[in-house]
């Protein structure tokens, strides 16, 4: 698949993973999962949460795939999903790199616009 043409369905997965990404609370759970696995006892607490507004932001990281939980118990421990992190940033990248039109080496592009197409056809 070209770089920049995704199906709908992946713009519904990106947007997941930005929403997760989209709030002062959500980040701060980020933050305090980078020191290693916490539970949710442990999360309430340093958050001022209750346990059910902690659980509604839980749910949200771990559906966009940047947390993963472990019960045990009554409780859920909670640690951060490498894999999701590298994920967000390559979707980033991805979105908000320059995309040239072009596939191939037949175009003249000089870093502002690509000013023709040595091999004809491939630019606008």
């Amino acid at each position: 698949m070209k770089r920049g043409v995704h199906p709908v369905a992946s713009y519904e997965s990106s947007a997941r993973v930005f929403k997760a990404l989209a709030d002062p609370k959500r980040l701060q759970i980020l933050t305090l999962l980078k020191s290693g696995e916490k539970c949710t006892c442990v999360l309430t607490r340093e958050m001022g949460l209750p346990q059910s507004s902690l659980s509604y932001h839980m749910k949200i990281l771990c559906e966009a795939g940047l947390v993963t939980g472990r019960e045990d118990g009554k409780w859920t421990h909670y640690r951060l999903q490498p894999a999701g992190g590298q994920r967000a940033l390559a979707l980033l990248q991805d979105i908000l790199t320059e995309d040239t039109g072009c596939e191939g080496t037949g175009c003249e592009n000089t870093g502002n616009e690509t000013t023709g197409c040595k091999t004809g056809g491939c630019c606008r």
